[in-house]
């Protein structure tokens, strides 16, 4: 039988912290970040990294655990979180997932495996030459020969999944498609009761999260997104693509205000929120609701309560 968890997620500014820290005091757990960016050491402003005050001597996990220059990926994450998940248990404590990155929490859950995790990076360079070389046409009908069906799922325009089709079938013997569906036959790793925080009005969520970003200016972001990139951190790496670090970069090079980068990462925060709802929507989550403001009380009391009917207490 998997073993039991439970997962604690929604939209960014919920509330997510503040009541994984209660449950897990209440249900003597520890908290496992599901964040795709605090995850990288040094960005603590812009990613909403809880504080030590804020954990109040709850274990933490999965926070800091990559320099911002790696390139960080899906199935690491699932390998490293994994391991805390099992030591948790071990100790006979329970894991709570907390986080607003689905992919990460999805994967974790599944036990999902990925495609050729061995890369070989002269074979993607040789792959990348190619499609250059060839065109994005040629090169989806070498995809065609030996994997039809994810290359009739691909726009020739999308050269790094062609690539990583290409580059799987060769390290592996295997195509993505073949290994998808091995992959969806295994049972999930783990048996999660899942809880998902929201807001009854949209405009307070948002406004909630226009307030964060606020704070975060307060806060020094701008301050850091520099010392980052004096650090020697590339504009261009996956870690400076998160929102708030992006549209601060663009402001310190002068493409743009620090008052319209302020309003952009406002606005990108918001549609992040609006697409990790629809995310959350089709996972099977039970969800807490809060009025204009998190009521933490109540939706502890809520949220043991229905755990307590699914046999976690």
């Amino acid at each position: 039988m998997a073993s039991r968890l439970v997962v604690l997620s929604g939209p960014t500014a919920s509330g997510k912290t503040a009541l994984g820290v209660l449950l897990a005091e209440t249900l003597g757990g520890e908290v496992v970040s599901a964040d795709s960016m605090q995850i990288y050491r040094r960005m603590d402003i812009g990613t909403a990294k809880p504080t030590a005050e804020e954990t109040r001597g709850i274990a933490h996990y999965m926070i800091d655990v990559a320099e911002p220059e790696e390139d960080y990926s899906v199935a690491r994450y699932v390998e490293e979180a994994a391991a805390c998940v099992e030591d948790i248990l071990a100790r006979g404590k329970l894991p709570i997932l907390v986080g607003g990155t689905g992919l990460y929490i999805d994967s974790l859950l599944s036990g999902r495996t990925f495609a050729g995790g061995a890369v070989d990076p002269a074979l993607r360079q040789e792959l990348n030459e190619r499609y250059d070389e060839i065109g994005a046409e040629g090169l989806l009908g070498e995809l065609r020969k030996v994997d039809p069906e994810r290359a009739e799922k691909l726009h020739p325009a999308d050269k790094k999944r062609i690539v990583r089709a290409l580059e799987v079938y060769i390290l592996t013997g295997k195509t993505i498609t073949q290994h998808d569906r091995e992959t969806q036959a295994v049972p999930p790793r783990y048996d999660a009761v899942r809880l998902a925080l929201d807001f009854e009005n949209r405009a307070d969520l948002y406004a909630r999260i226009d307030r964060r970003v606020d704070l975060m200016l307060q806060r020094g972001l701008t301050d850091e997104v520099r010392a980052l990139l004096d650090s020697g951190v590339p504009r261009t790496c996956t870690a400076m693509q998160a929102i708030g670090y992006k549209e601060i970069v663009r402001a310190l090079d002068g493409a743009c205000t620090l008052a319209e980068a302020a309003e952009d990462i406002r606005r990108e925060s918001r549609r992040y929120a609006k697409r990790q709802l629809t995310w959350l929507r089709r996972g099977g989550y039970h969800w807490l609701r809060f009025q204009e403001t998190p009521d933490l009380d109540a939706a502890r009391r809520d949220s043991t309560a229905f755990l307590a009917l699914h046999g976690v207490e």
